[in-house]
């Protein structure tokens, strides 16, 4: 019998600088690597992973595209990192780039040039620690098609089942090597960790997945199909840990503990190497970043990504005045957020809206938009899938009735959306290019009422220039989407 620990983290999301709470100092990458330097010097064996998104989510990350984000990591000295979404946020190009920057392995498995299948990325990384042999795995999300749509020679294997058959392959080609113990790296979500466990096939021996996407937080570790899944929330107020004795005789687990670690001065030390690495790029930003931008009149929130919020309708009501659309759908995903204000620097808005894409109009008769927003509510949404999810702009009313899948009211302005009517329609660029995924409607059919065109190139200048000279603005909930559930 031998013991192994297993520190991860996933959707690190650029989640560098400590907060306070009641008195407390939370999170930050400094005291995370103290952590992680702690556990190292107190067991003999340790692994520390990510799995994916450590991109995003904070201007230290998007000024340098990344490169800072590298640096900083690097000197956590992960043992594996698994791509995540976010990670092709600058163009795969540019990650391909940074991957030669880490000074770590980064794998997928799933990533892969069309023409001749030939894979991004190692697929898999086995290390040996103690004399244990771990092999990892890595799974992305099916969401990477979006982020690289423009990237024609790029595809990915995106569903469960062909992801299921890429895992099968390489355990049946590497069990061969006396693997103690292997681990799927995944970002694709939490649900969908578990309907990919469900589909393994036990004699692969996959033995915990690890995974991220979600944001999930968890009490502890759900068992599906005889495999542990165990996903560590977001950003880096905590840490998930597993301590695990391996039976080396029949390679798999004997037994484990699992604790969701709370990372704070009370629990922490913090890395002074990495500490200063942190000052040296926030003293940086802060030149370009440390301007005031606006007073709203109250903190303005953001809880969910699934429901209409303060914060969203705010956004979109912006985007929709200053581009005189009749509606502007904003991405609920493209706010990073809780809340926001009341005093707001560049760097605050920056941080909640990090996505500075271009913005497109459409047109679309009332049937089409019905069946978008029909498309957005279904029951896939409420059922824990990653779904996207959009905040509506000023003047609509959308009444849903879940349990008979029908709307109670759909109108704009008052008045009843009429079907055969055509309405102007703002989207994000990135939900512009994934149309069809998005709303399960036909491009070429919302074409036939005007070519689409780019009314900004930049949605993040706009929400700047217009919070920059309009002061104590404020917005609440209104009913904009109200959704009713009988069951």
């Amino acid at each position: 019998m031998k013991k192994l620990t297993i520190v991860h983290s996933n959707d690190l999301h650029g989640d560098f600088l400590p907060e306070e709470n009641n008195g407390v100092m939370v999170g930050g990458v400094a005291r995370l690597s103290g952590y992680i330097d702690k556990v190292r010097s107190e067991e003999e064996n340790v692994i520390y992973c990510v799995a994916g998104d450590m991109f995003r989510g904070s201007v230290i990350d998007s000024e340098f595209l990344g490169l800072s984000t590298i640096e900083i990591v690097n000197m956590l000295a992960p043992d594996v990192v698994t791509v995540g979404n976010h990670e092709t946020d600058y163009g795969l190009a540019h990650l391909l780039f940074l991957e030669k920057c880490a000074k770590f392995p980064i794998i997928n498995a799933n990533l892969h040039i069309k023409t001749n299948q030939a894979r991004l990325f190692r697929p898999y990384h086995i290390m040996e620690v103690g004399g244990i042999k771990v092999l990892f795995i890595g799974i992305l999300t099916e969401e990477v098609m979006a982020q690289t749509r423009n990237e024609g020679v790029i595809g990915s294997f995106v569903d469960v089942a062909e992801a299921v058959e890429e895992i099968g392959r390489i355990c049946n080609t590497y069990r061969a090597v006396d693997i103690d113990l292997t681990v799927l790296l995944t970002h694709i979500g939490y649900e969908e960790d578990k309907e990919l466990a469900s589909k393994l096939d036990p004699e692969w021996g996959v033995d915990i997945i690890i995974g991220g996407h979600s944001h999930t937080f968890i009490e502890k570790p759900e068992t599906v199909n005889g495999i542990l899944l165990a996903h560590a929330g977001t950003g880096t107020d905590q840490v998930g840990r597993f301590d695990i004795t391996i039976d080396e005789e029949i390679n798999r687990i004997a037994g484990f503990s699992w604790t969701n670690v709370p990372i704070n001065s009370d629990t922490c030390e913090e890395d002074g190497a990495i500490e200063t690495i942190i000052k040296y790029y926030k003293d940086q930003t802060d030149i370009k970043y440390n301007r005031l931008v606006t007073h709203l009149k109250r903190r303005l929130t953001h809880p969910s990504r699934y429901c209409e919020t303060e914060l969203g309708g705010l956004f979109a009501d912006i985007l929709r005045e200053t581009m005189n659309l009749d509606v502007m759908l904003l991405a609920s995903g493209s706010v990073r957020n809780p809340e926001l204000g009341p005093t707001v620097l560049y760097s605050d808005l920056c941080e909640c809206f990090p996505y500075d894409d271009s913005l497109y109009m459409i047109k679309v008769n009332g049937a089409q938009f019905k069946q978008m927003i029909r498309f957005m509510l279904r029951d896939e949404v409420w059922e824990g899938s990653h779904c996207e999810f959009y905040q509506f702009s000023a003047g609509m009313r959308v009444v849903y009735d879940r349990t008979n899948h029908s709307f109670l009211d759909f109108s704009f302005r008052g008045l009843p959306v009429d079907d055969s009517k055509i309405y102007t329609i703002g989207l994000q660029h990135y939900h512009f290019s994934s149309f069809e995924e998005f709303f399960s409607v036909p491009l070429e059919e919302v074409m036939k009422n005007g070519k689409p065109k780019v009314i900004s190139t930049s949605t993040r200048t706009v929400l700047d220039e217009y919070l920059s000279v309009h002061q104590n603005l404020d917005r609440k909930v209104s009913g904009r989407l109200v959704i009713l559930d009988q069951t």
